[in-house]
């Protein structure tokens, strides 16, 4: 098996500049399976772009002000990169808006997404709530913060469908004390479905950490990635037309990964246009197919959070620890 693996480093071809210094290539590319040459270059290679941040998170592509905006939750701040103009505070607080408690770890906006009128929609570990924030505006709207009356732990990761359903996480991670915290009002960690009238519906409570979470293109899978040393898994739901799951199969065991003591647990995922899968865990961004199969893995020589692919579908970028990171895509994958 290791006779098939190469590690491919390059340099992409337009340098990038950022306010914390001159673009870098960092980790690599390690190549399990040929197919992978035709959504990653060989000689690409993974380029930093900023660093400095306490826990880089939740990045996504905001097409209402053209750039990037990733989250920092320990730091309360959410960024915004743009190419020649690097990384910038655009949002601090971006969470919690008045003092911090004792007991909450991160007060900060986690995972990021855009709704369907251009808006911000992001899992607000320190509010406890799915939040909607004007990207001109700044206004801040709770979308949803109980659960049958009891507050969330610290929602953590969400996408949205088509539909405007958001599909949303709910581990203890923003809770210093975790599953301890005596902050927490719920006894278990959700996977839950927010309907645009505001009905939460509980998923799935079975697991310990839930964390990433994604749709594929034509809607019918829900991916579901969990940060758990002892299931590094990441799961497929099969959804009926309501969006509500009908059965779940395993998609993708990381163990291997883990085993090899690569840093990082699975985390955020992404789908390209084709139904490919960015999913992060030990070592990087796993690339898969839509059936799961690992054509390679993206790595920083760090723990990868989350990534996301910008709308033209020709660069993967990745939140990695410290890190904003990118690496260029062959294919329009958006």
């Amino acid at each position: 098996m290791i006779a098939r693996r190469t590690v491919v480093r390059g340099l992409v071809s337009l340098p990038m500049f950022t306010t914390r210094g001159l673009a870098a290539p960092v980790g690599g590319v390690e190549r399990i399976d040929p197919a992978l040459d035709s959504i990653i270059d060989p000689s690409a290679s993974v380029t930093m772009l900023a660093s400095g941040f306490r826990w880089a998170e939740g990045p996504v592509w905001a097409p209402a002000l053209d750039c990037l905006l990733f989250a920092d939750p320990p730091a309360n701040i959410v960024y915004r990169w743009k190419e020649g103009a690097g990384a910038s505070p655009f949002l601090s607080p971006s969470g919690l808006q008045g003092p911090v408690p004792a007991g909450q770890r991160e007060a900060g906006l986690n995972g990021l997404a855009i709704g369907r009128d251009g808006a911000l929609v992001a899992a607000d570990s320190g509010t406890r709530a799915i939040v909607r924030v004007d990207l001109h505006t700044r206004q801040r709207t709770i979308l949803a913060d109980r659960y049958q009356g009891k507050r969330f732990n610290s929602p953590n990761d969400l996408c949205i469908a088509p539909s405007g359903v958001i599909y949303f996480t709910d581990p203890p991670y923003g809770l210093t004390g975790g599953d301890d915290s005596p902050l927490r009002e719920l006894d278990h960690c959700g996977l839950y479905r927010l309907a645009p009238d505001g009905e939460v519906v509980l998923i799935d409570r079975s697991h310990r950490r839930p964390n990433g979470v994604a749709l594929s293109p034509d809607g019918q899978t829900l991916y579901l990635a969990l940060s758990d040393e002892q299931q590094p898994e990441v799961l497929a739901y099969r959804l009926d037309v309501r969006g509500l799951p009908v059965d779940q199969r395993l998609f993708r065991d990381m163990r291997p990964q883990r085993a090899q003591g690569l840093p990082g647990l699975p985390d955020g995922i992404k789908v390209g246009r084709d139904g490919h899968l960015f999913a992060t865990g030990p070592g990087g961004v796993h690339v898969c197919t839509a059936d799961g199969v690992l054509l390679g893995i993206v790595g920083t020589g760090k723990a990868v959070a989350n990534c996301c692919i910008d709308p033209e579908g020709h660069r993967l970028f990745l939140t990695s620890t410290d890190m904003l990171a990118m690496i260029a895509l062959k294919a329009g994958l958006g």
